[in-house]
């Protein structure tokens, strides 16, 4: 389940980083993408301080583009934060 939440995120950004008009903000989801691509495949997954230096690129590129990606980007950031409840720690 939690595994699945990884994947949501990667599917969300990757969605956004299709929708982006900027090149740079969409080279930025892409990467964004493929690390949670990685991390869902893993054995073990992002620990919280991971988590929260993707959250702020995540809420720093929605500023900045809006819209549609900007709406994604909210749906991968729901995934990474209900993914956040099982990591053991803060």
């Amino acid at each position: 389940m939690a595994r699945d939440e990884l994947e949501n995120a990667a599917d969300a950004i990757e969605a956004a980083a299709a929708a982006a008009a900027d090149d740079e903000a969409q080279e930025r989801l892409e990467n964004q993408a493929a690390k949670f691509a990685e991390y869902a495949d893993a054995d073990r997954g992002p620990d919280h301080g991971q988590l929260a230096r993707h959250e702020h690129i995540l809420n720093d590129i929605a500023d900045e583009e809006g819209g549609d990606v900007a709406s994604k980007l909210a749906d991968a950031l729901e995934s990474i934060s209900a993914f956040r409840e099982t990591v053991e720690g803060v």
